[in-house]
């Protein structure tokens, strides 16, 4: 979820990451650690390179050395709080088979989440804020996660036995996107409070399909 840093080492379709013998020891995960708070917390494009280098504690030949530029290491940013949303919904299902249980757990996720100081809404939504051109490749990996989660939601919401799970995946998508962005920007406990009644509208739903 999106408040942590859980940078972790991803492949992009475009970028071709170093063979792992070629690492310096840390330097290169402690980078992209640093690139996800940083971004996450001040916004991509207000943070520079020189200060990437400096509070990951590199010199600026390591840096380029691992990612070459900005824009490959912004690209691995997203990734990887895909891979970590994507481990995140699954560890969930695992947990908490049963279809409402699983709905209610995310939602929960959430809720706890817009709680978390230095909350600052959803990863996604603030890339795409930052990059207007649609056909970014940042653009692109966010339009590819948010397909994902949809498609998630809508299978979570078919074995609830919702007789419409596309159009109520997207409508708590649509919900969820308002608490993240109202849970930063207005009153996290009203925005909490409206996402949990949008949820229990959507289970309310499928149980009367039964």
């Amino acid at each position: 979820m999106p408040v942590r840093s859980r940078a972790v080492t991803v492949v992009v379709n475009d970028v071709d990451l170093e063979p792992t013998a070629q690492r310096a020891p840390g330097a290169k995960q402690r980078i992209l650690e640093t690139a996800d708070r940083l971004f996450y917390g001040d916004g991509i494009r207000s943070v520079g390179i020189d200060r990437l280098i400096s509070e990951s504690s590199v010199t600026k030949a390591t840096f380029y050395k691992h990612y070459g530029s900005k824009d490959r290491l912004i690209l691995l940013y997203i990734e990887g709080r895909h891979t970590a949303e994507v481990a995140d919904l699954e560890a969930i299902l695992a947990a908490h088979p049963a279809p409402e249980a699983a709905l209610r757990a995310i939602v929960a996720a959430i809720v706890a989440d817009i709680a978390t100081p230095g909350f600052r809404g959803c990863a996604f939504l603030n890339a795409a804020t930052e990059f207007a051109d649609a056909r970014h490749p940042v653009r692109s990996v966010v339009l590819r996660h948010r397909e994902w989660y949809t498609g998630f939601l809508a299978d979570l919401l078919q074995d609830l036995g919702h007789r419409m799970p596309g159009d109520a995946a997207d409508e708590f998508m649509l919900a969820r996107d308002g608490a993240m962005t109202g849970g930063y920007a207005g009153d996290p406990i009203a925005a909490s409070a409206a996402l949990q009644r949008v949820t229990d509208a959507v289970i309310a739903t499928a149980q009367l399909a039964h």
